[in-house]
């Protein structure tokens, strides 16, 4: 899954930086989704021999580079992918209704600052939040949300809030109807790019309420950050061997993994 840091809707392609990056692990066995935030700046091959923030591949060959860097480096075999701007992000959320999040005091000035910005990408028009705590956010307001960095954390929690607001959205749907989710996809797929056709998709809706949203995380487990001169600051995995095989235990519960 990709979240694009475009500004012009319908720009999906190169040429975009990929701020948000999430493997989204499936098992159809059990109905279990699980969900793996890589974070933007963490320095990879970009499969030429030169090594880069991995939200960089996106922007260099679309989203076709990026899977290849993302399989090259976490030894993955990724095929299909969705990759999102804000105005997708927005009309979703106002689809489903909305979504319930809880806002921390420290959240609510940076996402009222954001949605300034997301409002004026998309066109949609929202109000800035009065109080903090559980609230209903609509499309603007929950992207806005995605957004946060400037809080304790930084891009770490920030993936954070992006994999929240994708629980509550599953949740949200889950507890909708097949109708609603049809046109959900109907409306939002001009909007989006993706290798699945727009039969795949509606097909692919009716398991939804089949499915159950367990852990979440983010990408590399050990990690220092660094400033590596015009690059600047950038996240390195220690090792990227050891942080592999984590990842395979918990994307696949594969323990014979090397």
């Amino acid at each position: 899954l990709f979240g694009l840091d475009t500004r012009e809707s319908g720009q999906l392609g190169k040429g975009n930086r990929s701020d948000t990056i999430i493997i989204a692990s499936i098992n159809n066995d059990t109905g279990e989704v699980r969900l793996a935030s890589v974070f933007r700046d963490t320095y990879l091959d970009m499969t030429t021999g030169k090594f880069n923030k991995a939200n960089s591949a996106y922007s260099t060959g679309g989203p076709e580079q990026a899977i290849k860097m993302l399989n090259k480096n976490l030894d993955l075999t990724i095929e299909k992918y969705i990759s999102v701007d804000f105005a997708a992000m927005t009309d979703a959320v106002d689809l489903l209704g909305g979504i319930d999040i809880d806002v921390d005091e420290t959240e609510i000035d940076h996402l009222n600052n954001y949605m300034v910005e997301t409002s004026k990408v998309t066109g949609v028009a929202s109000k800035p939040l009065t109080h903090t705590g559980l609230q209903t956010l609509d499309g603007v307001q929950a992207t806005s949300y995605c957004r946060i960095r400037y809080t304790a954390g930084d891009d770490f929690k920030r993936t954070e809030r992006q994999r929240a607001v994708l629980t509550a959205m599953i949740q949200k749907a889950q507890n909708s109807d097949l109708k609603t989710i049809n046109s959900l996809i109907d409306e939002v797929f001009g909007d989006i790019k993706t290798s699945y056709s727009n039969t795949d998709l509606i097909a692919l809706a009716s398991q939804v309420f089949n499915y159950s949203l367990g852990e979440t995380t983010g990408f590399p487990f050990e990690k220092n950050t660094i400033t590596l001169g015009s690059k600047g600051s950038v996240v390195v995995p220690c090792d990227l061997k050891s942080n592999v095989i984590q990842l395979h235990q918990f994307l696949y519960d594969d323990t014979e993994y090397e």
